[in-house]
């Protein structure tokens, strides 16, 4: 899968700023319409180190209610949630109705870091496809919208990007020792990943993989397809009905 994803998709500047700002403030009207109709949003992001996950939330988040939504940061479990069946610290951190979560790394680590890594057993990692559709079933069947990206960049891109937080004062922080050593481990993650995609995209939770080796072109994919979903899962019948009201109105003043 990952093969047939075209990595050479761009966007300019000026066609980059216009989509963002137009997708940003439609964004933002859906957002609250979740909240109005107590719809709970779930928005899970995987993909590669440095794919762009961090800027993409960014806008994605940035004319959204502060108040209506929360990103969790995921890692390695410690403490309670390390004490508790694997999808418990998933569950504990689900949106109520009308709330917005947006998790950074999500429950497909056991397919991933956790498979690669040997974090868990092979019977695990393997269990989890099965655990993870049906735990996307029941909440699709509550009423959560959820969506699945897959932020996808080729080997040499991420190789720029990693050179560049190394050589940029203000951004090495991003880059550690961890990171370095999964490039390694490339060929591994692609078979990781695309398990993961052929065993876990259905018809009620598919995958959105985005094409990432130009940011600003994924990030306007993001905002795009969040619009979209949103549009086709809520009840917007109010907009066409307020639209009809207006165009009577003007045939009326012509009149």
């Amino acid at each position: 899968m990952l093969e047939t994803v075209d990595l050479t998709k761009k966007l300019t500047p000026a066609e980059y700023k216009t989509r963002l700002i137009a997708l940003q403030v439609r964004l933002g009207e859906l957002g609250y319409q979740v909240y109005v109709q107590g719809r709970p949003l779930i928005i899970a992001f995987e993909g590669w180190d440095a794919a762009g996950k961090g800027g993409a939330i960014r806008r994605l988040t940035e004319r959204l209610d502060p108040r209506g939504y929360v990103v969790h940061a995921i890692s390695a479990p410690r403490g309670e949630d390390a004490e508790h069946p694997y999808l418990w610290r998933f569950w504990r951190r689900l949106p109520e109705a009308g709330q917005i979560a947006i998790f950074d790394r999500t429950w497909y680590g056991r397919v991933l870091v956790e498979r690669i890594e040997g974090f868990c057993t092979e019977d695990e990692w393997r269990r989890a496809y099965r655990e993870i559709n049906q735990f996307e079933r029941q909440l699709v069947d509550f009423g959560t919208i959820l969506l699945k990206f897959w932020l996808h960049v080729s080997q040499e891109e991420q190789l720029r990007r990693f050179e560049e937080r190394r050589d940029t004062a203000y951004k090495s922080w991003k880059l550690t020792d961890e990171d370095w050593r999964n490039r390694e481990k490339w060929d591994l993650y692609t078979e990781a990943v695309e398990d993961m995609l052929l065993k876990t995209s259905t018809t009620v939770a598919p995958w959105a993989v985005v094409p990432a080796n130009d940011k600003l072109y994924a990030r306007v994919h993001i905002l795009q397809t969040t619009v979209d979903s949103l549009e086709r899962q809520l009840d917007l019948s109010f907009e066409a009905e307020a639209a009809a009201r207006h165009s009577n109105s003007k045939k009326r003043r012509k009149k």
